[in-house]
């Protein structure tokens, strides 16, 4: 079992890892802060969480963090010094503090936090709601193993974690961050295309949908190269080979690269509060 953790901004990632670590029956002891007392009662259900309202218990910040081992910092980046600066005195020593905020660096929590404490970035994705993520995890100064193996051990109860260097972050934001929403909007566009093929809406998504879920499946089953994968569907001189070249002709290598890079580029933007 995972020891308390605090999840401090229980909003849309904060509440995905929230209901991934429920799901996961691996953690018993948590608490959850948010603003009003709205967003908090959707989350006061949930078996073995305590959901506070900010609104209600001005301390509640600090009071999650006194009572937990491991602390997720989940507000928005712009208020992440701000609460740093209210729960610092209360974090006991040895405390993991762990950022899911985008764009804000390790040192800016370490210049915050009293000297020697434990903190980690990670970013995760949405999947983390159906146990499905891909979370990139840093560590930083003071993070020692056991540390990193805990915090390790809480992301993987809602998908896999890969471990890099603060720097590749941001780009590793790129592709897992952001990767969820290219996919609904290929799914988007495959189900157009098959509604523009005479197909009623509701069989046109279920196509596009099971297609998408059915190929990823196979290819994690497989452990196959997509590449291979690709290649035994794309019989020589057949309709899939004829699809494929079209779509090799629109420079997909090119538009996903470009994409990525402009995320990129937003992502060290932010960084430097633009």
């Amino acid at each position: 079992m995972l020891p308390p953790i605090a999840i401090l901004g229980a909003g849309s990632m904060g509440g995905a890892i929230l209901h991934g670590l429920v799901e996961s029956g691996q953690a018993s002891d948590i608490v959850v802060t948010n603003r009003t007392a709205t967003k908090a009662a959707v989350l006061a259900g949930l078996s073995g969480v305590r959901s506070v309202a900010l609104e209600r218990s001005p301390d509640g910040n600090t009071d999650a963090a006194a009572s937990a081992d491991i602390v997720l910092v989940g507000v928005k980046p712009a208020l992440v010094p701000d609460l740093l600066r209210e729960i610092a005195p209360a974090l006991r020593p040895g405390t993991a503090v762990v950022s899911i905020a985008a764009g804000v660096t390790i040192a800016t929590f370490e210049s915050i936090l009293p000297d020697g404490m434990p903190v980690l970035r990670s970013m995760p994705n949405t999947p983390a709601l159906v146990g499905k993520a891909v979370t990139g995890l840093s560590a930083g100064t003071f993070a020692d193993v056991d540390t990193v193996r805990v915090v390790r051990a809480l992301f993987e109860t809602v998908g896999t974690v890969i471990e890099v260097p603060e720097e590749q972050i941001d780009a590793l934001s790129t592709i897992s961050g952001s990767g969820p929403a290219y996919v609904f909007l290929l799914i988007e566009e495959f189900t157009k295309a098959a509604v523009g093929k005479g197909f009623p809406l509701v069989a046109a998504r279920t196509m596009a949908e099971q297609t998408f879920i059915g190929g990823a499946a196979l290819l994690q089953a497989s452990g196959e190269d997509p590449a291979e994968l690709r290649r035994r569907v794309t019989s020589p001189k057949g309709t899939t080979e004829r699809a494929i070249a079209v779509l090799q002709d629109a420079h997909l290598d090119d538009v996903f690269a470009r994409a990525t890079d402009a995320a990129l580029a937003r992502a060290r933007e932010l960084a430097e509060g633009r």
